[in-house]
């Protein structure tokens, strides 16, 4: 049994906090945010590169910060988050010690060694391979050493939270029921995690041997597959643990209970089966690869990987909706819409997070996921615009809607400048929106996913683009600057908050930040005997744009060829 001096007790929420997993929460959280901070430093010169008036980088500094850009945010400071995340969700929602912290703070060194490591091998100039690093374009050894040790770091993490969970489950920390829901979607990404650090393992481990001679070839298809069940899954990690942090803000922000709690474990569990198997959209027009395998994937295996999320996406709002209506706000089809707490960042930050993945991510990863659509916007700025909208619009948003509550709770700390921190999701979310789009419109338009100027200029063979697509860059690069200055707001607000924000007391605080949990039931709210009808009103206007968007992009494909 664990000693109780070793925890800390929340005044104003009642969570118990094991002091050493408390202390890895604070580290891998913070590390996580300067990783962000650096990341939206690149994407700021990166943006004003995209934008063909200015074009400010060469293309050697291009490539490099592109490289950069996409390992500190895509990879270093997510995984590094969510890290903090899975010791949160087993430790604390269970009331449970930390399993092995020293073995916790050896996977923390280890990812801090391996991202230090792979942002110097970056930035000495010899390794802009770009994410991807695809072969025959090799890095420096010191790129794939710090992938590797990143990956082992993180990988020790998730066995730390498995370890966590069984303890939990052997002295009854959480009583005899199930894990709660937010432990089951973390957990869910953890499983998701170990298959995606064991795919990066079993290709990069090999290219850094054949990089060093110790191995004499790596055959490109082999290592595009292989690594895209690493880069692809990686995102897959980030769904699933960011739509726990959707539940686990519903239940803070309104004491919101899931509409069933067994449809969305089930929407988890799709994810575990299914969702990997969508890494195939990445290597569609692969000719190695047959055309069976890759309908298999891309069809029947991700629909089911789709239907959960949208399960998600209809059980999330619906439990606010539900708590909101039994509060009262009954009224109408929206009136517990319009009026939930729109100034609090939490919650703003995590609607705008949903809406932004659903509709944007969402459907934009559906059409790119079909085969004959793909071969329209594969390799051109589609793709980036897409995985923006899911990684940045629904993962980072998330993770900093959550971040908002966490610090008072984690660090005793209030948020300073309130009504600062309330504006700033807005500022991302449309920053992060109109680049979403405006990048996936020049994609439609033929833009090159990777090339640094459009305009081709010293180039023996040219090519005139339409003046369309200049006017879509240069709005990418306006949402660039809205996005990159909301980041930058986040990252003052957390750091300022941590450093100068007032302490809390032991005591409980008169400021609640944790919701009384409503009543259970449905009866006596909704209209005509539909209990959430604003939320299922939200879904078909989702489902609508999904089918006229799907068949736009088939009758462009239509059009691409023409027959005489």
């Amino acid at each position: 049994m664990a000693n109780t001096a070793e925890f800390r007790t929340c005044p104003d929420t009642g969570l118990q906090f094991h002091r050493p997993a408390e202390t890895l929460m604070k580290l891998n959280a913070v590390a996580g945010v300067v990783f962000l901070l650096l990341g939206g430093v690149l994407a700021l010169l990166l943006g004003l590169t995209r934008w063909p008036k200015y074009h400010l980088l060469g293309a050697e500094p291009f490539y490099m910060f592109l490289t950069a850009h996409g390992i500190n945010v895509l990879i270093f400071w997510i995984i590094f988050f969510e890290i903090a995340v899975l010791y949160f969700t087993s430790s604390t929602l269970l009331k449970c010690r930390l399993a092995t912290p020293r073995w916790a703070w050896l996977g923390f060194i280890l990812m801090v060694v391996g991202s230090v490591t792979t942002n110097v091998a970056v930035f000495q100039g010899n390794s802009s391979v770009m994410m991807t690093s695809y072969v025959p374009m090799s890095a420096e050894p010191a790129f794939y050493l710090g992938l590797i040790l990143f990956a082992v770091g993180a990988l020790i993490g998730c066995f730390v939270f498995l370890g966590t969970l069984v303890i939990a489950r052997a002295e009854r920390t959480y009583g005899d029921g199930s894990i709660p829901l937010v432990t089951f979607g973390a957990l869910t990404a953890c499983i998701i995690a170990i298959f995606t650090i064991a795919s990066g393992a079993i290709i990069l481990i090999p290219t850094l041997l054949w990089k060093l001679g110790l191995v004499s070839h790596i055959d490109p298809l082999m290592y595009r597959v292989i690594w895209w069940a690493f880069g692809h899954s990686s995102q897959q990690i980030n769904v699933a643990a960011h739509i726990a942090v959707w539940y686990a803000i519903a239940a803070v922000v309104f004491g919101a209970k899931p509409l069933s709690e067994k449809v969305s474990r089930m929407a988890f569990l799709l994810y575990i089966l299914f969702l990997q198997l969508a890494s195939a959209h990445h290597i569609l027009v692969d000719p190695g690869v047959s055309s069976e395998w890759k309908i298999f994937n891309t069809s029947y295996a991700m629909y089911l990987a789709v239907m959960a999320s949208m399960i998600h996406g209809l059980t999330v709002p619906g439990a606010i909706e539900a708590a909101q209506r039994k509060r009262g706000f009954n009224k109408g089809l929206f009136e517990w819409l319009r009026k939930a707490p729109w100034s609090n960042p939490s919650f703003s930050g995590m609607f705008l997070s949903l809406l932004i993945f659903g509709f944007l991510g969402g459907i934009s990863g559906v059409v790119m996921g079909t085969e004959q659509i793909n071969i329209i916007i594969h390799n051109t700025l589609y793709v980036p615009g897409h995985f923006h909208a899911t990684v940045v619009g629904g993962t980072t948003l998330a993770f900093m809607a959550l971040t908002y509550w966490l610090v008072p709770v984690l660090f005793r700390r209030d948020i300073v400048l309130p009504k600062l921190a309330s504006w700033q999701p807005y500022l991302f979310g449309i920053g992060m929106t109109g680049f979403s789009l405006f990048m996936m419109g020049a994609g439609t338009l033929g833009i090159p996913r990777r090339h640094w100027d459009i305009s081709f200029s010293g180039a023996l063979l040219n090519h005139q683009f339409p003046e369309t697509a200049y006017l879509l860059l240069g709005l990418v690069g306006i949402s660039t600057i809205l996005a990159v200055l909301g980041g930058g707001l986040f990252v003052l607000q957390i750091v300022a908050s941590i450093l100068f924000g007032k302490r809390r007391g032991e005591v409980k605080s008169a400021v609640p930040i944790i919701a009384a949990p409503v009543a259970d039931g449905l009866k006596g709210i909704g209209i005509g005997g539909v209990a959430v009808p604003g939320t299922l009103v939200l879904a078909l206007v989702f489902l609508i744009s999904f089918v006229l968007y799907y068949f736009v992009n088939w009758k462009y494909l239509s059009q691409v060829w023409g027959l005489s």
